[in-house]
């Protein structure tokens, strides 16, 4: 039996808009904070020292995209830029102790959605062997882009 990769990547893709869908109306409900935000909230907490290139690299985006993503939260109040004393170049991004208290209880709320959205559907073995799988092919594109032909 051969796989059908296109009916694969497919489902892989709907799979990810559907759960992100999913864990952005209910964050947006909760606690009025997108996804989009989120993310980025959680690398710069998680980032000793974080500078944009770390949102970047962490997130996949472009520099402009993270660049107006930071302007954003840092005028909502949940994040601060100051020079970076390495680099005169560029910043570091904190938290602000806003942006601590909301990531803090919009982690929970995120933690329970997918356990609502995943465990659902799904024993924790099949989760284990997919989250292996994915990190297996997540690990292809860690390194020289790959082109075909």
């Amino acid at each position: 039996m051969a796989v059908d990769v296109e009916g694969l990547f497919s489902d892989l893709v709907r799979l990810e808009i559907q759960l992100w869908s999913a864990v952005d109306a209910k964050l947006r409900d909760s606690h009025d904070l997108p996804l989009s935000w989120f993310e980025p909230l959680r690398v710069i907490q998680e980032t000793n020292q974080c500078r944009l290139s770390d949102i970047v690299d962490a997130l996949g985006i472009t520099v402009g995209g993270a660049s107006k993503l930071v302007d954003r939260m840092q005028s909502a109040g949940l994040c601060g830029r100051s020079p970076d004393p390495a680099d005169g170049r560029s910043s570091l991004i904190a938290l602000t102790p806003a942006g601590v208290r909301l990531l803090g209880r919009a982690r929970v709320t995120f933690r329970r959605e997918l356990e609502d959205l995943l465990l659902g559907s799904a024993d924790e073995a099949s989760l284990e062997e997919l989250s292996a799988t994915v990190q297996r092919l997540r690990d292809q594109f860690s390194g020289p882009v790959h082109r075909s032909g």
